[in-house]
């Protein structure tokens, strides 16, 4: 019985040293490598060494990358729509945000691929990277503090923290001035509806949206929190009843066409003259690099465009 026991025993240590070996060994790996990181769907990014063939399948995280003192070799057509950058011989297509070439992204032997992992084509070719052995993150920028925390990362890659200070921290800096201008100056919270349109229609956005948070983060109450059927079909009833101070439009697609589709939809209803937004002409079409594409960069100035409109008396 006793020699069973120490026999257990003996196994026992072995497998705990096998298993303390097998750390030391993932630690020691881990310590070596030149950066690690959680990634936004929970993946620890090792990169071995400082990337230097970089492709970016978001055009905005190509801009956040540059910002970071990167450069790409590889990016997604997104970036000649949005307008992010000169499209140079040294940067090749990658396809498009839904829809990666995964052949030619192959073709470029990147070492580093920025992925969203909202996107299921995205996330499909996940496993082709990790056979090929190519590190890649998965990067999720709705907000502000998202943007930050992707800038914070890519800067301790790059080793430019100088442009985290420059393209973040002062950003924060003249966010959080803005909000404490509002925090001590206004007591009562003005209602907003914010519509994005396209081509076939509009729906009201909520909480789940950039230009919302902003929105959110100035102060204001959204009466699409209050008429969730405004997420799925302007209702003029709905909008008549709660009678927004302001009415914010961004544009999905050609924007000559989504504002057509508004004239030709809720516009033609008589009651919408009469609404406070549309008499008073807070009835405003916001432009698309601040409020329907990730502004990056001019965060700041999404803020400040939105609070110098509802709040004229302290900004101007």
């Amino acid at each position: 019985m006793k020699k069973r026991f120490l026999l257990l025993l003996a196994l026992l240590l072995l497998v705990v040293t096998g298993c303390s070996k097998g750390n030391t060994l993932a630690d020691s790996k881990s310590k070596d490598a030149y950066y690690s990181f959680t990634d936004s769907l929970g993946n620890t990014v090792v990169l071995e060494e400082k990337p230097e063939r970089v492709v970016s399948l978001v055009g905005s995280y190509a801009e956040i990358w540059i910002l970071a003192g990167g450069e790409v070799i590889g990016v997604t057509d997104d970036v000649i729509k949005e307008e992010r950058l000169e499209i140079s011989d040294e940067i090749s297509l990658v396809g498009t945000v839904k829809d990666p070439n995964i052949e030619a992204i192959l073709s470029l032997s990147p070492d580093f691929v920025l992925l969203s992992p909202d996107i299921e084509n995205q996330q499909k070719i996940m496993t082709i990277l990790e056979d090929a052995k190519i590190a890649h993150a998965f990067f999720k920028v709705e907000y502000f503090e998202d943007y930050l925390k992707m800038l914070d990362i890519c800067t301790d890659i790059t080793g430019n923290k100088d442009l985290y200070e420059e393209h973040g921290l002062k950003i924060k800096e003249g966010i959080e001035n803005t909000l404490l201008k509002i925090k001590n100056n206004v007591s009562a919270k003005p209602t907003v509806l914010f519509v994005r349109a396209f081509s076939s229609g509009a729906k009201a956005k909520k909480d789940d949206n950039l230009t919302c948070k902003i929105l959110e983060d100035l102060g204001t109450i959204n009466i699409a929190n209050k008429h969730p059927s405004l997420l799925e079909e302007l209702s003029i009833e709905e909008i008549i009843e709660e009678d927004p101070d302001y009415i914010f439009v961004t544009t999905m697609g050609s924007t000559e066409k989504a504002l057509e589709a508004l004239k030709n939809g809720i516009e033609k209803n008589p009651a919408w003259s009469n609404l406070t937004a549309v008499k008073n002409d807070r009835y405003i079409i916001l432009p698309k690099e601040l409020f329907h594409f990730k502004p990056n960069a001019k965060w700041g100035e999404s803020y400040k465009y939105l609070a110098e409109i509802i709040y004229p008396e302290i900004f101007h």
